[in-house]
């Protein structure tokens, strides 16, 4: 067989056929070759990419805890400036889908940096905008270029790296996909607090600089193939942006127009609908698809993709839900918010570097169901809230939910990513960093609902026992009438009318800690579910440790 003849039209080597140089290599390697070394370079822009991919998800976190400081000074309403947020995450979940295609047109190492340097420059952006029109197209930019970040450095991880060693990067990563979120209110919180909202931007920064320099010394050139955009899947992409974004529209802002009884949310949701069918109708017919979605087919690609939507929506729900509950019941400011939420945070910097190695001797769905069922016994923990649970109740299942979110993601993503060839990481990358947050954005539209319903439902449950034909409630309404009249109030029938409201605050306050607790319930719940489809996957060869070979 000639050499021309072993290869078949797209230049791939066709099996079987050795390499007339490898041919004459002798039997057996030398023993103290290490096959499976990695370069030092590489390792650089491992780091760097997943660096990256940690600034771009704290992005998300980091506004959140300052969004009523920068509403103040931007002069947006409550309701309007839940779009610097909402903004940042539908241009991001719209670009990580897409980046592994754009990276082949443009070639990595080039739509890296530019869209470093991209990001770098909207966040500074971001800190001077004077109104809300401008920061949401500085944020939306923000997004798509940061967006880019996410799925490239799954992408490097699982092309770059060899087997054995990308539970290593795996678990660098995981500190963008989970310890992000959890330390996002901390950091947000001490530099709102401290320095003023304009450095929640700043600070990317000094650690994006870093990145940029890692990257443009590590990663490899590599000549743009433009002619790919000739033979693009635009219909699927201008499908897949349409209904990804009408999608995302409606879970941010579903709950506060009260979902179907507003036309514009019915129509969002009819929008997506649509959109995303006629996505998934072209990119299973399509001769060259945007994203190989029969890769979800595969088992544990497509269960550990399902089980990362619930992951999603439990790690961002969660973040969610704490900051809330600490600000509305308890009335902590952000940084003392940010304080209770490290403890999320700082157990995963110990725990995540542990994993590669926890792999090599426990199998890696052992772990990932410990992990869940810890993630939700720290959900389950919070389940008897009262008036009195605040930062030092929640220490310990804050740091229960670290332990278990350290163990899942590292474990998860190695078993998901198991088996996948080198050209369908960009679209395996892009399908798993999707979910996740697209889970995220559905935990966090389905809790803000339950939240309101609850509240509501206890509320009504609550006031029809406390009826001033009860003995105990005439009893604390004349405690609280002498109270007001005892602090300034001289006339009973004042003090009696503001006893009546003081009545009507705590089983108000009492109605929202039941709906958290609630809520906490359903989280747990999840989990729990999610730890029932993790039992259904196949161990990964290479043993213990995965698929770590």
């Amino acid at each position: 067989m000639s050499v021309a003849e072993c290869f078949d039209a797209n230049g791939e080597r066709k099996p079987g056929w050795t390499p007339p140089a490898q041919a004459a290599a002798p039997a057996t390697a030398p023993a103290n070759q290490n096959t499976d070394a990695v370069s030092l370079k590489t390792w650089i822009a491992v780091i760097g990419a997943t660096l990256g991919a940690f600034l771009a998800v704290l992005n998300i976190q980091i506004v959140n805890s300052s969004l009523a400081d920068i509403q103040g000074a931007i002069g947006a309403g409550i309701d309007d400036g839940g779009w610097v947020s909402t903004s940042y995450l539908i241009t991001e979940i719209i670009v990580i889908p897409l980046s592994g295609w754009l990276a082949r047109v443009f070639s990595m190492r080039l739509y890296l940096l530019v869209n470093t340097v991209l990001f770098l420059a909207f966040s500074v952006a971001c800190a001077y905008a004077g109104n809300l029109t401008e920061m949401i197209i500085l944020r939306a930019f923000q997004g798509f270029s940061g967006g880019v970040l996410i799925p490239l450095a799954f992408n490097i991880i699982v092309t770059m790296l060899p087997r054995s060693k990308q539970p290593v990067g795996l678990a660098l990563f995981a500190l963008s996909a989970t310890f992000a979120p959890a330390i996002g209110p901390t950091i947000g919180g001490y530099l709102n607090e401290n320095y003023g909202w304009e450095y929640i931007f700043y600070v990317n920064l000094v650690p994006g600089l870093i990145m940029l320099g890692m990257l443009f010394y590590s990663l490899p050139k590599a000549a743009m193939q433009l002619g790919l955009l000739k033979d693009g899947d635009w219909f699927g992409i201008v499908a897949m942006a349409i209904g990804l974004g009408s999608l995302q529209t409606f879970l941010e802002e579903g709950n506060k127009d009260d979902w179907f009884g507003s036309q514009y949310i019915t129509n969002l949701a009819i929008t997506a609908a649509i959109a995303l069918t006629a996505f998934l109708i072209i990119e299973l017919t399509v001769k060259r698809p945007l994203q190989n979605l029969k890769l979800l087919l595969r088992r544990n690609f497509g269960l550990g993709t399902l089980s990362n939507v619930l992951l999603g929506a439990a790690l961002y729900g969660s973040s969610f839900v704490l900051p809330l509950y600490l600000s509305q019941v308890q009335g902590y400011n952000a940084e003392q918010i940010g304080e209770v939420l490290a403890w999320t945070g700082i157990p995963q910097l110990v725990m995540i570097p542990l994993i590669p190695r926890l792999m090599k001797i426990v199998d890696a769905r052992i772990l990932i169901g410990l992990g869940f069922a810890l993630f939700a016994a720290s959900n389950f923990m919070n389940f008897a809230l009262t008036s009195d649970y605040a930062g030092p109740e929640l220490l310990l299942p804050n740091i229960v939910r670290a332990v278990g979110q350290a163990l899942i993601f590292t474990s998860l993503s190695v078993v998901a990513s198991a088996g996948i060839e080198t050209e369908n990481a960009g679209s395996a990358s892009g399908l798993f960093n999707m979910t996740r947050n697209l889970g995220g954005a559905i935990g966090i539209a389905i809790l803000q609902t339950l939240l309101t319903k609850r509240e509501q439902f206890h509320s009504n449950v609550l006031v029809q026992s406390v009826s001033q034909f009860n003995e105990a409630t005439r009893q604390r309404i004349g405690e609280f009438t002498r109270y007001f009249l005892s602090h300034g109030i001289s006339d009973p029938a004042t003090a009696r009318h503001e006893a009546v409201i003081a009545i009507g605050r705590i089983v108000r306050k009492q109605a929202t800690i039941m709906a958290y607790s609630d809520v906490f319930v359903l989280l747990g719940v999840a989990l729990v579910v999610a730890l029932a489809i993790t039992l259904a996957l196949k161990k990964s060869e290479g043993g213990a440790a995965g698929g770590a070979h």
